[in-house]
Protein backbone atom coordinates (compact mmCIF):
# COMPACT_ATOMS: atom_id res chain seq x y z
CA UNK A 1 0.00 0.00 0.00
CA UNK A 2 1.36 3.20 -0.63
CA UNK A 3 2.47 5.67 2.18
CA UNK A 4 0.82 8.98 1.93
CA UNK A 5 3.13 11.97 1.64
CA UNK A 6 4.07 14.68 4.86
CA UNK A 7 2.30 17.93 4.05
CA UNK A 8 6.25 19.42 2.84
CA UNK A 9 6.53 16.99 0.78
CA UNK A 10 3.31 17.26 -0.92
CA UNK A 11 4.44 21.25 -1.34
CA UNK A 12 7.80 19.95 -2.54
CA UNK A 13 9.98 20.10 0.73
CA UNK A 14 10.55 17.19 2.06
CA UNK A 15 9.95 16.96 5.56
CA UNK A 16 11.15 14.93 8.95
CA UNK A 17 9.71 12.18 8.02
CA UNK A 18 11.59 12.14 4.58
CA UNK A 19 14.54 12.56 6.86
CA UNK A 20 14.25 10.04 9.07
CA UNK A 21 13.52 7.75 5.42
CA UNK A 22 16.91 9.12 4.78
CA UNK A 23 18.73 7.72 7.79
CA UNK A 24 16.96 4.11 7.18
CA UNK A 25 17.90 4.35 3.96
CA UNK A 26 21.53 4.97 4.87
CA UNK A 27 22.33 2.08 7.17
CA UNK A 28 21.48 -0.74 4.36
CA UNK A 29 24.14 1.79 2.63
CA UNK A 30 26.97 2.03 4.99
CA UNK A 31 26.79 -1.94 5.45
CA UNK A 32 27.46 -3.18 1.98
CA UNK A 33 30.63 -0.68 1.41
CA UNK A 34 31.32 -2.25 5.03
CA UNK A 35 30.65 -5.46 4.30
CA UNK A 36 32.94 -5.31 0.98
CA UNK A 37 36.19 -4.61 3.25
CA UNK A 38 35.33 -6.44 6.74
CA UNK A 39 36.36 -9.76 5.59
CA UNK A 40 40.03 -9.12 4.57
CA UNK A 41 40.88 -8.96 8.44
CA UNK A 42 38.99 -12.06 8.60
CA UNK A 43 41.17 -14.04 6.42
CA UNK A 44 43.39 -15.86 8.39
CA UNK A 45 40.83 -17.19 11.31
CA UNK A 46 38.47 -18.32 8.91
CA UNK A 47 41.29 -20.29 7.03
CA UNK A 48 42.44 -21.77 10.43
CA UNK A 49 38.99 -22.85 11.05
CA UNK A 50 37.73 -23.83 7.48
CA UNK A 51 41.36 -25.10 5.66
CA UNK A 52 40.08 -23.59 2.35
CA UNK A 53 42.48 -24.26 -0.74
CA UNK A 54 43.87 -21.25 -2.33
CA UNK A 55 41.15 -21.07 -5.50
CA UNK A 56 38.90 -21.36 -2.31
CA UNK A 57 39.87 -18.61 -0.74
CA UNK A 58 40.20 -16.27 -4.14
CA UNK A 59 36.20 -17.35 -4.28
CA UNK A 60 35.39 -16.65 -0.76
CA UNK A 61 36.90 -12.93 -1.01
CA UNK A 62 35.47 -12.70 -4.68
CA UNK A 63 31.71 -14.18 -5.28
CA UNK A 64 29.95 -11.42 -2.89
CA UNK A 65 31.96 -8.80 -5.25
CA UNK A 66 30.92 -10.44 -8.71
CA UNK A 67 27.16 -11.10 -7.76
CA UNK A 68 26.43 -7.68 -6.88
CA UNK A 69 27.78 -6.48 -10.40
CA UNK A 70 25.80 -9.37 -12.38
CA UNK A 71 22.56 -8.90 -10.40
CA UNK A 72 22.57 -4.92 -10.09
CA UNK A 73 21.10 -4.03 -13.66
CA UNK A 74 18.31 -6.81 -12.93
CA UNK A 75 17.40 -5.72 -9.30
CA UNK A 76 16.94 -1.83 -10.59
CA UNK A 77 14.43 -2.57 -12.98
CA UNK A 78 12.85 -5.62 -10.75
CA UNK A 79 12.59 -2.56 -8.41
CA UNK A 80 11.14 -0.38 -10.54
CA UNK A 81 8.54 -3.15 -11.46
CA UNK A 82 7.13 -4.58 -8.30
CA UNK A 83 8.15 -1.61 -5.91
CA UNK A 84 11.02 0.01 -4.44
CA UNK A 85 10.55 -0.35 -0.81
CA UNK A 86 9.02 -3.75 -1.38
CA UNK A 87 12.17 -4.72 -2.76
CA UNK A 88 14.22 -3.43 -0.90
CA UNK A 89 12.66 -5.15 2.25
CA UNK A 90 13.14 -8.30 0.42
CA UNK A 91 16.14 -7.60 0.27
CA UNK A 92 16.34 -6.87 3.72
CA UNK A 93 15.23 -10.07 5.03
CA UNK A 94 17.72 -12.23 2.45
CA UNK A 95 20.52 -10.15 3.39
CA UNK A 96 19.61 -10.84 7.28
CA UNK A 97 19.49 -14.76 6.36
CA UNK A 98 22.36 -15.04 3.99
CA UNK A 99 24.39 -12.89 7.18
CA UNK A 100 23.59 -15.69 9.39
CA UNK A 101 24.38 -18.60 7.14
CA UNK A 102 27.80 -17.28 6.28
CA UNK A 103 28.59 -16.38 10.05
CA UNK A 104 27.65 -20.14 11.20
CA UNK A 105 29.16 -21.64 7.83
CA UNK A 106 31.11 -25.49 8.71
CA UNK A 107 32.60 -25.89 5.24
CA UNK A 108 34.11 -23.40 2.40
CA UNK A 109 32.02 -24.53 0.07
CA UNK A 110 28.59 -23.32 2.13
CA UNK A 111 30.94 -20.00 2.98
CA UNK A 112 30.94 -20.03 -0.61
CA UNK A 113 27.83 -20.74 -1.52
CA UNK A 114 26.71 -17.93 1.21
CA UNK A 115 28.39 -15.05 0.25
CA UNK A 116 27.31 -15.91 -3.20
CA UNK A 117 23.40 -15.24 -1.98
CA UNK A 118 24.29 -12.49 0.57
CA UNK A 119 26.02 -10.73 -3.02
CA UNK A 120 22.63 -11.34 -4.72
CA UNK A 121 20.68 -9.99 -1.81
CA UNK A 122 22.97 -7.14 -1.48
CA UNK A 123 21.93 -6.25 -5.22
CA UNK A 124 18.64 -5.63 -3.94
CA UNK A 125 19.71 -2.46 -1.54
CA UNK A 126 21.70 -0.03 -3.62
CA UNK A 127 19.63 0.86 -6.30
CA UNK A 128 16.94 0.80 -4.15
CA UNK A 129 18.20 3.22 -1.75
CA UNK A 130 19.34 5.55 -4.45
CA UNK A 131 16.14 5.31 -6.56
CA UNK A 132 13.80 5.75 -3.17
CA UNK A 133 15.82 9.18 -2.40
CA UNK A 134 14.79 10.36 -5.63
CA UNK A 135 11.54 10.05 -4.79
CA UNK A 136 11.66 11.00 -1.34
CA UNK A 137 13.47 14.52 -2.39
CA UNK A 138 12.07 16.60 -5.17
CA UNK A 139 13.21 19.95 -3.87
CA UNK A 140 16.68 20.28 -5.75
CA UNK A 141 18.87 21.54 -3.10
CA UNK A 142 17.26 18.96 -0.39
CA UNK A 143 17.94 16.12 -2.98
CA UNK A 144 21.41 16.71 -3.47
CA UNK A 145 22.41 17.09 0.39
CA UNK A 146 20.63 13.77 0.57
CA UNK A 147 22.46 12.26 -2.29
CA UNK A 148 25.99 13.70 -0.51
CA UNK A 149 24.82 11.89 2.76
CA UNK A 150 24.27 8.79 1.16
CA UNK A 151 27.98 8.60 -0.49
CA UNK A 152 29.24 9.64 2.92
CA UNK A 153 27.53 6.51 4.18
CA UNK A 154 29.31 4.61 1.45
CA UNK A 155 32.68 5.78 1.48
CA UNK A 156 32.79 6.05 4.95
CA UNK A 157 31.69 2.42 5.38
CA UNK A 158 34.62 1.05 3.06
CA UNK A 159 37.99 2.75 5.32
CA UNK A 160 36.05 1.45 8.19
CA UNK A 161 35.23 -2.23 7.11
CA UNK A 162 38.57 -2.86 8.49
CA UNK A 163 38.84 -0.99 11.85
CA UNK A 164 35.34 -2.52 12.62
CA UNK A 165 36.79 -5.96 11.32
CA UNK A 166 39.48 -5.76 14.16
CA UNK A 167 37.43 -4.61 16.90
CA UNK A 168 35.16 -7.52 16.76
CA UNK A 169 38.15 -10.25 16.06
CA UNK A 170 39.65 -9.09 19.18
CA UNK A 171 36.88 -10.30 20.86
CA UNK A 172 34.51 -12.18 18.74
CA UNK A 173 35.07 -15.57 16.14
CA UNK A 174 35.67 -15.09 12.32
CA UNK A 175 31.85 -15.10 11.43
CA UNK A 176 30.80 -12.25 13.66
CA UNK A 177 32.06 -9.89 10.78
CA UNK A 178 28.76 -11.56 9.19
CA UNK A 179 26.76 -10.71 12.32
CA UNK A 180 26.95 -7.14 11.59
CA UNK A 181 24.00 -6.95 8.73
CA UNK A 182 21.45 -8.80 11.03
CA UNK A 183 20.47 -5.99 13.73
CA UNK A 184 20.78 -3.77 10.62
CA UNK A 185 17.99 -4.96 9.05
CA UNK A 186 16.00 -5.51 11.72
CA UNK A 187 15.65 -2.10 11.96
CA UNK A 188 15.13 -1.46 8.05
CA UNK A 189 12.64 -3.80 8.25
CA UNK A 190 10.53 -2.61 11.39
CA UNK A 191 11.30 1.55 10.10
CA UNK A 192 11.10 1.22 6.61
CA UNK A 193 6.85 0.47 6.20
CA UNK A 194 6.79 3.79 9.17
CA UNK A 195 9.20 6.42 6.97
CA UNK A 196 9.68 5.03 3.03
CA UNK A 197 6.89 5.56 0.84
CA UNK A 198 6.10 2.99 -1.94
CA UNK A 199 6.89 3.64 -5.41
CA UNK A 200 6.92 1.19 -9.08
CA UNK A 201 6.60 2.24 -12.43
CA UNK A 202 3.32 2.59 -14.28
CA UNK A 203 2.95 -0.48 -16.86
CA UNK A 204 5.91 -1.48 -16.31
CA UNK A 205 5.52 -5.31 -18.02
CA UNK A 206 6.96 -8.37 -16.68
CA UNK A 207 10.76 -9.28 -16.56
CA UNK A 208 12.43 -10.69 -19.25
CA UNK A 209 14.16 -13.93 -18.17
CA UNK A 210 16.24 -14.41 -21.20
CA UNK A 211 17.86 -10.60 -20.88
CA UNK A 212 18.31 -11.40 -17.09
CA UNK A 213 20.29 -14.50 -18.07
CA UNK A 214 22.36 -12.55 -21.03
CA UNK A 215 22.73 -9.73 -18.45
CA UNK A 216 24.48 -12.18 -16.21
CA UNK A 217 26.31 -13.59 -18.91
CA UNK A 218 27.48 -10.28 -19.86
CA UNK A 219 28.70 -8.86 -16.84
CA UNK A 220 29.86 -11.24 -14.76
CA UNK A 221 32.87 -12.95 -17.46
CA UNK A 222 34.13 -9.12 -17.95
CA UNK A 223 34.23 -8.96 -13.79
CA UNK A 224 35.90 -12.47 -13.67
CA UNK A 225 38.17 -11.50 -16.83
CA UNK A 226 39.60 -8.46 -15.27
CA UNK A 227 39.90 -9.66 -12.06
CA UNK A 228 42.04 -12.13 -13.03
CA UNK A 229 43.99 -10.23 -15.10
CA UNK A 230 44.98 -8.54 -12.59
CA UNK A 231 45.55 -11.06 -10.11
CA UNK A 232 47.72 -13.57 -12.82
CA UNK A 233 48.28 -10.78 -15.76
CA UNK A 234 46.41 -11.08 -18.71
CA UNK A 235 46.62 -14.64 -19.46
CA UNK A 236 44.11 -16.61 -21.96
CA UNK A 237 41.72 -17.47 -19.63
CA UNK A 238 41.11 -13.95 -19.11
CA UNK A 239 41.04 -12.63 -22.18
CA UNK A 240 38.70 -15.38 -23.36
CA UNK A 241 36.20 -14.53 -20.24
CA UNK A 242 35.90 -10.84 -21.55
CA UNK A 243 35.74 -11.25 -24.97
CA UNK A 244 32.67 -13.81 -24.30
CA UNK A 245 31.30 -10.97 -21.86
CA UNK A 246 31.50 -8.86 -24.39
CA UNK A 247 29.78 -11.00 -26.94
CA UNK A 248 26.89 -11.73 -24.54
CA UNK A 249 26.85 -7.71 -24.09
CA UNK A 250 26.17 -7.37 -27.70
CA UNK A 251 23.46 -9.52 -27.89
CA UNK A 252 22.20 -8.32 -25.18
CA UNK A 253 21.86 -4.69 -26.60
CA UNK A 254 20.38 -6.17 -29.27
CA UNK A 255 17.57 -7.83 -27.86
CA UNK A 256 16.45 -4.51 -25.35
CA UNK A 257 16.23 -2.55 -28.63
CA UNK A 258 13.57 -5.42 -29.70
CA UNK A 259 11.43 -5.60 -26.78
CA UNK A 260 8.27 -3.21 -25.79
CA UNK A 261 9.24 -3.46 -21.87
CA UNK A 262 12.85 -4.10 -22.12
CA UNK A 263 15.21 -5.06 -18.85
CA UNK A 264 17.55 -2.27 -19.33
CA UNK A 265 15.93 0.89 -21.58
CA UNK A 266 18.71 1.74 -23.52
CA UNK A 267 17.22 5.21 -23.76
CA UNK A 268 19.03 6.30 -20.83
CA UNK A 269 22.12 6.83 -22.24
CA UNK A 270 20.59 9.21 -24.64
CA UNK A 271 20.48 11.86 -21.76
CA UNK A 272 23.91 13.19 -21.86
CA UNK A 273 24.60 14.19 -18.36
CA UNK A 274 23.32 10.77 -17.45
CA UNK A 275 25.82 8.89 -19.47
CA UNK A 276 28.64 11.84 -18.91
CA UNK A 277 28.13 11.12 -15.09
CA UNK A 278 28.81 6.97 -15.58
CA UNK A 279 31.70 7.60 -17.68
CA UNK A 280 32.80 9.92 -14.99
CA UNK A 281 32.24 7.72 -12.13
CA UNK A 282 33.69 4.97 -14.37
CA UNK A 283 37.30 6.77 -15.04
CA UNK A 284 37.12 8.15 -11.01
CA UNK A 285 36.93 4.87 -9.36
CA UNK A 286 39.60 2.88 -11.70
CA UNK A 287 42.08 5.65 -10.84
CA UNK A 288 40.94 5.50 -6.92
CA UNK A 289 40.89 1.61 -7.10
CA UNK A 290 44.90 1.62 -8.91
CA UNK A 291 45.98 3.93 -6.19
CA UNK A 292 43.97 1.81 -3.47
CA UNK A 293 45.96 -1.52 -4.71
CA UNK A 294 49.24 0.23 -4.29
CA UNK A 295 48.79 2.36 -1.10
CA UNK A 296 47.21 -0.26 1.28
CA UNK A 297 50.44 -2.72 -0.33
CA UNK A 298 53.00 -0.13 0.57
CA UNK A 299 51.16 -0.34 3.59
CA UNK A 300 51.69 -3.98 4.46
CA UNK A 301 54.50 -5.14 2.51
CA UNK A 302 57.18 -2.06 2.73
CA UNK A 303 56.01 -0.53 6.48
CA UNK A 304 55.10 -4.08 7.58
CA UNK A 305 52.01 -2.90 9.16
CA UNK A 306 49.08 -5.18 9.95
CA UNK A 307 45.98 -5.34 8.23
CA UNK A 308 44.37 -3.49 11.52
CA UNK A 309 47.39 -0.87 11.33
CA UNK A 310 46.88 -0.44 8.05
CA UNK A 311 42.83 0.17 8.62
CA UNK A 312 43.41 2.40 10.69
CA UNK A 313 46.05 4.76 8.45
CA UNK A 314 42.77 4.83 5.95
CA UNK A 315 40.65 6.48 8.67
CA UNK A 316 41.58 10.01 7.44
CA UNK A 317 41.49 9.53 3.99
CA UNK A 318 37.53 8.72 4.59
CA UNK A 319 37.29 11.55 7.14
CA UNK A 320 37.98 13.74 4.51
CA UNK A 321 36.22 12.36 1.10
CA UNK A 322 33.04 12.41 3.75
CA UNK A 323 34.39 16.17 4.33
CA UNK A 324 33.79 16.98 0.61
CA UNK A 325 31.21 15.05 -0.01
CA UNK A 326 29.39 17.26 2.56
CA UNK A 327 30.13 20.53 1.67
CA UNK A 328 30.06 19.37 -2.95
CA UNK A 329 26.17 19.95 -2.86
CA UNK A 330 26.60 24.13 -1.09
CA UNK A 331 29.77 24.30 -4.10
CA UNK A 332 26.95 23.12 -6.80
CA UNK A 333 24.69 25.94 -5.92
CA UNK A 334 27.02 28.81 -6.34
CA UNK A 335 29.02 26.84 -9.39
CA UNK A 336 28.06 24.44 -12.23
CA UNK A 337 28.13 20.93 -11.63
CA UNK A 338 30.56 20.15 -13.89
CA UNK A 339 32.85 22.60 -12.46
CA UNK A 340 32.96 21.49 -9.04
CA UNK A 341 33.84 17.87 -10.15
CA UNK A 342 36.32 19.03 -12.40
CA UNK A 343 38.05 20.89 -9.57
CA UNK A 344 37.67 17.80 -7.11
CA UNK A 345 39.64 15.69 -9.80
CA UNK A 346 42.05 18.54 -10.02
CA UNK A 347 42.67 18.04 -6.86
CA UNK A 348 42.61 14.14 -6.59
CA UNK A 349 45.60 14.62 -9.25
CA UNK A 350 47.96 16.28 -7.13
CA UNK A 351 46.92 13.59 -4.34
CA UNK A 352 48.17 11.35 -7.38
CA UNK A 353 50.92 12.94 -7.83
CA UNK A 354 51.99 13.34 -4.85
CA UNK A 355 52.77 9.40 -4.71
CA UNK A 356 55.29 9.58 -7.82
CA UNK A 357 57.93 10.98 -5.02
CA UNK A 358 57.38 8.65 -2.31
CA UNK A 359 60.13 6.60 -1.27
CA UNK A 360 60.88 3.28 0.19
CA UNK A 361 62.52 4.33 3.25
CA UNK A 362 60.45 7.24 5.14
CA UNK A 363 58.06 7.57 2.65
CA UNK A 364 54.78 6.86 4.75
CA UNK A 365 54.20 10.74 5.57
CA UNK A 366 53.87 11.57 2.04
CA UNK A 367 52.32 8.72 1.05
CA UNK A 368 49.10 9.48 3.52
CA UNK A 369 49.47 13.05 2.30
CA UNK A 370 49.04 11.88 -0.94
CA UNK A 371 46.14 9.71 -0.12
CA UNK A 372 44.04 12.06 1.78
CA UNK A 373 44.10 14.71 -1.23
CA UNK A 374 43.17 12.47 -3.65
CA UNK A 375 40.37 10.94 -1.62
CA UNK A 376 39.39 14.76 -0.70
CA UNK A 377 38.96 15.20 -4.33
CA UNK A 378 36.82 12.71 -5.20
CA UNK A 379 33.98 13.88 -2.48
CA UNK A 380 32.61 15.84 -4.99
CA UNK A 381 31.78 12.78 -7.76
CA UNK A 382 30.27 10.28 -5.04
CA UNK A 383 28.12 12.66 -3.72
CA UNK A 384 27.01 14.69 -7.30
CA UNK A 385 27.18 11.82 -9.73
CA UNK A 386 24.38 10.09 -8.02
CA UNK A 387 22.31 12.99 -8.62
CA UNK A 388 23.32 13.60 -12.20
CA UNK A 389 22.33 10.04 -12.80
CA UNK A 390 18.98 9.13 -10.94
CA UNK A 391 18.26 12.74 -11.37
CA UNK A 392 18.30 12.66 -15.10
CA UNK A 393 16.14 9.75 -15.74
CA UNK A 394 11.94 9.67 -15.25
CA UNK A 395 11.11 8.74 -12.26
CA UNK A 396 10.03 5.31 -13.53
CA UNK A 397 13.42 4.52 -14.85
CA UNK A 398 15.57 5.81 -11.64
CA UNK A 399 15.64 2.23 -10.37
CA UNK A 400 17.18 1.37 -13.51
CA UNK A 401 19.59 4.68 -13.52
CA UNK A 402 20.73 3.46 -9.91
CA UNK A 403 21.92 0.44 -10.83
CA UNK A 404 24.07 1.54 -14.08
CA UNK A 405 25.44 3.95 -11.94
CA UNK A 406 26.27 1.36 -9.44
CA UNK A 407 27.11 -0.94 -12.12
CA UNK A 408 29.64 1.49 -13.70
CA UNK A 409 31.12 1.86 -10.70
CA UNK A 410 31.81 -1.91 -10.28
CA UNK A 411 33.33 -1.91 -13.69
CA UNK A 412 35.57 1.27 -12.92
CA UNK A 413 37.18 -0.86 -9.69
CA UNK A 414 37.61 -4.15 -11.62
CA UNK A 415 39.12 -2.56 -14.76
CA UNK A 416 41.16 -0.23 -12.18
CA UNK A 417 42.58 -2.73 -10.50
CA UNK A 418 43.26 -4.66 -13.76
CA UNK A 419 45.29 -2.36 -15.62
CA UNK A 420 47.30 -0.85 -12.72
CA UNK A 421 47.48 -4.20 -10.59
CA UNK A 422 49.07 -5.22 -14.19
CA UNK A 423 51.32 -2.32 -15.07
CA UNK A 424 52.39 -2.57 -10.99
CA UNK A 425 53.75 -5.91 -11.45
CA UNK A 426 55.45 -5.68 -14.82
CA UNK A 427 57.33 -2.31 -13.47
CA UNK A 428 58.19 -4.56 -10.53
CA UNK A 429 59.23 -7.42 -12.62
CA UNK A 430 61.21 -5.84 -14.93
CA UNK A 431 62.85 -3.49 -11.85
CA UNK A 432 63.66 -5.86 -9.04
CA UNK A 433 67.27 -6.62 -8.29
CA UNK A 434 67.33 -10.32 -7.21
CA UNK A 435 70.59 -10.13 -4.50
CA UNK A 436 73.35 -13.13 -5.24
CA UNK A 437 73.19 -16.25 -3.31
CA UNK A 438 69.84 -17.24 -4.10
CA UNK A 439 68.43 -20.80 -5.56
CA UNK A 440 66.80 -20.43 -8.83
CA UNK A 441 63.26 -21.08 -7.40
CA UNK A 442 63.94 -18.50 -4.89
CA UNK A 443 65.23 -16.01 -7.43
CA UNK A 444 62.27 -16.97 -9.53
CA UNK A 445 60.30 -15.90 -6.27
CA UNK A 446 61.24 -12.60 -5.90
CA UNK A 447 61.43 -11.92 -9.54
CA UNK A 448 57.13 -12.79 -9.26
CA UNK A 449 56.26 -10.35 -7.10
CA UNK A 450 56.44 -8.64 -3.85
CA UNK A 451 54.57 -11.21 -1.99
CA UNK A 452 56.95 -13.92 -3.29
CA UNK A 453 59.97 -11.67 -2.31
CA UNK A 454 58.66 -11.30 1.43
CA UNK A 455 58.28 -15.45 1.51
CA UNK A 456 61.63 -15.93 0.21
CA UNK A 457 63.06 -13.65 3.31
CA UNK A 458 61.01 -15.49 6.00
CA UNK A 459 63.18 -18.60 5.16
CA UNK A 460 66.49 -16.87 4.91
CA UNK A 461 69.23 -15.40 7.88
CA UNK A 462 69.43 -11.80 8.89
CA UNK A 463 72.08 -10.46 5.70
CA UNK A 464 70.61 -12.14 2.75
CA UNK A 465 66.80 -11.35 4.18
CA UNK A 466 67.55 -7.88 4.10
CA UNK A 467 68.88 -7.50 0.93
CA UNK A 468 65.99 -9.51 -0.75
CA UNK A 469 63.56 -7.46 1.29
CA UNK A 470 65.21 -4.20 0.48
CA UNK A 471 65.40 -5.22 -3.11
CA UNK A 472 61.36 -5.89 -3.08
CA UNK A 473 60.51 -2.92 -1.62
CA UNK A 474 62.67 -0.69 -3.86
CA UNK A 475 61.13 -2.34 -7.04
CA UNK A 476 57.55 -2.21 -5.42
CA UNK A 477 57.82 1.12 -4.50
CA UNK A 478 59.37 2.10 -8.14
CA UNK A 479 55.75 0.15 -9.43
CA UNK A 480 54.03 2.64 -6.87
CA UNK A 481 55.60 5.62 -8.03
CA UNK A 482 54.31 5.10 -12.06
CA UNK A 483 51.67 3.98 -11.18
CA UNK A 484 50.75 7.63 -9.10
CA UNK A 485 51.66 9.33 -12.00
CA UNK A 486 49.65 7.81 -14.41
CA UNK A 487 46.62 7.80 -12.17
CA UNK A 488 47.02 12.06 -11.96
CA UNK A 489 47.12 11.78 -15.86
CA UNK A 490 43.91 9.73 -15.68
CA UNK A 491 42.52 12.29 -12.94
CA UNK A 492 43.56 15.47 -15.35
CA UNK A 493 41.76 13.97 -18.33
CA UNK A 494 38.85 12.48 -16.14
CA UNK A 495 38.56 16.45 -15.03
CA UNK A 496 38.78 17.95 -18.37
CA UNK A 497 35.54 15.74 -19.47
CA UNK A 498 33.90 17.10 -16.32
CA UNK A 499 34.81 20.49 -16.85
CA UNK A 500 33.56 20.71 -20.14
CA UNK A 501 31.59 17.92 -21.90
CA UNK A 502 29.30 17.31 -18.44
CA UNK A 503 29.44 20.78 -17.82
CA UNK A 504 27.77 21.81 -20.79
CA UNK A 505 25.38 18.87 -20.50
CA UNK A 506 24.17 20.26 -17.00
CA UNK A 507 24.10 23.77 -17.62
CA UNK A 508 26.89 26.48 -17.38
CA UNK A 509 24.90 28.52 -15.62
CA UNK A 510 24.70 28.37 -11.14
CA UNK A 511 22.10 29.12 -9.64
CA UNK A 512 19.98 27.61 -6.40
CA UNK A 513 19.20 24.42 -8.15
CA UNK A 514 22.71 23.86 -9.35
CA UNK A 515 22.93 20.63 -7.44
CA UNK A 516 20.07 19.17 -9.51
CA UNK A 517 21.29 20.44 -12.63
CA UNK A 518 20.76 17.59 -14.69
CA UNK A 519 17.65 16.89 -13.02
CA UNK A 520 14.73 17.05 -15.40
CA UNK A 521 11.98 19.77 -16.05
CA UNK A 522 8.62 18.55 -14.95
CA UNK A 523 5.73 18.04 -17.10
CA UNK A 524 2.54 18.01 -17.07
CA UNK A 525 1.04 15.77 -14.77
CA UNK A 526 -0.47 12.10 -15.60
CA UNK A 527 -3.83 10.86 -15.70
CA UNK A 528 -5.34 9.95 -12.36
CA UNK A 529 -5.06 6.66 -12.59
CA UNK A 530 -1.73 6.51 -13.78
CA UNK A 531 -0.41 8.56 -11.09
CA UNK A 532 3.14 7.22 -9.49
CA UNK A 533 3.42 7.16 -5.69
CA UNK A 534 4.45 10.76 -3.51
CA UNK A 535 7.80 11.77 -4.46
CA UNK A 536 7.50 10.04 -8.35
CA UNK A 537 5.95 13.42 -10.32
CA UNK A 538 7.00 12.32 -14.04
CA UNK A 539 9.57 14.40 -15.26
CA UNK A 540 11.97 14.39 -18.27
CA UNK A 541 15.58 15.54 -18.93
Amino acid sequence: MSSTPSPSTAAGKAGAREWAGLAVLALPTLLISLDQSVLFLALPHLADSLAPTGSQMLWIMDIYGFMIAGFLVTMGTLGDRIGRRRLLMTGAVAVGATSLMAAFSTSAELLIASRALLGVAAATLMPSTLSLIGNMFRDPVQRGRAFAVWACCFMGGTALGPVVGGVMLEYFWWGSVFLLGVPVMLILLVAAPLVLPEYKAPDGGRIDLPSVLMSLAAILPVIYGLKESAREGWEPGAAAAIAAGIAFGALFTARQRRLSHPLLDLGLFRHRAFTLALLVLLLTMAGMSGAYLFITGFLQMVEGLSPFEAGLWMVPSALVSVVSATLAPTLARRLPVGTVVAGGLALTAVGYLLLAFVDPVGGLPLLITGFVISFFGTGPIGALGANLAVGSAPPEKSGSAASLNETSGEFGVAFGLAAFGSLGGALYSSGVTVPDGLTGEQAEAVRGSVEGALAVAADLPGGPAEAVLAAAREAYVGGLNTVGAVCAVLAVATAAVAGTALRRATGARPGPSAPDAAAPQSEPEPEPERQPEPGGTPTRA
